[in-house]
């Protein structure tokens, strides 16, 4: 087989499993793990079930991956703007906190897709090693705007301090986006960013607001 031939190949079941995943998605938000069925998932993706067993081995497997591009995806999606910001380190670690804070990232059917998987994470240790790892990913990228912004800005912090910085940020942020997808019209237009962005300089003792 030509190298042409094997990228096609290669691309078209990524394709493929990129498709089951999203039917995945679609249901567990709409229905719950219990209720994204092999069938049920096969139909939303409208292809057979044994097309699902040819990509995956159980539906736990297919769940766990669902679990993880979703994961990856909204941890990706908010650290993007971030990433591209040309500005000063305190600059990227406020439009980090903000993007974490608003829409796309801020939406309920993020929400209902957490809700949804909580309770496997808590039950199946192949979930379960999915969210450490998304965990620990997202404080470790957080952790390091902290340090960039407070070494620019001459202050001095342990490993151990950032560590602690980073894991009560992640925690804040976690409840508010938690919050703001659950109950939207609880929160004027800005609210929740504006509360994120005192808090987290609040806690690593460094200014965030514009």
């Amino acid at each position: 087989m030509s190298e042409e031939r094997r990228k096609f190949t290669r691309e078209g079941a990524e394709q493929r499993k990129l498709a089951l995943i999203q039917a995945t998605l679609e249901l567990v938000a709409e229905k719950g793990v219990r209720g994204a069925t092999v069938r049920g998932i096969a139909e939303r993706a409208d292809v057979t079930q044994g097309l699902i067993r040819h990509y995956f081995s159980s539906k736990e497997e297919l769940i766990s991956a669902a679990y993880d591009h979703h994961m990856t995806q909204m941890s990706d999606l908010t650290f993007a703007p971030a990433t591209m910001d040309p500005g000063s380190a305190r600059d990227r670690l406020r439009v980090l906190v903000h993007s974490s804070l608003t829409p796309p990232v801020v939406d309920p059917r993020s929400i209902a897709l957490w809700a949804g998987f909580l309770n496997k994470v808590q039950h199946d240790a192949g979930m379960k090693a999915t969210h450490e790892k998304t965990y620990l990913d997202f404080r470790d990228r957080l952790e390091r705007l902290i340090r960039e912004a407070l070494e620019e800005a001459g202050i001095a912090a342990s490993p151990a301090r950032l560590n602690q910085f980073a894991t009560a940020c992640n925690a804040l942020i976690d409840g508010l986006w938690m919050e703001g997808g659950a109950l939207p019209e609880a929160f004027a237009p800005g609210e929740l960013s504006r509360i994120g962005l005192e808090s987290v300089g609040a806690i690593i003792g460094l200014p965030l607001e514009p």
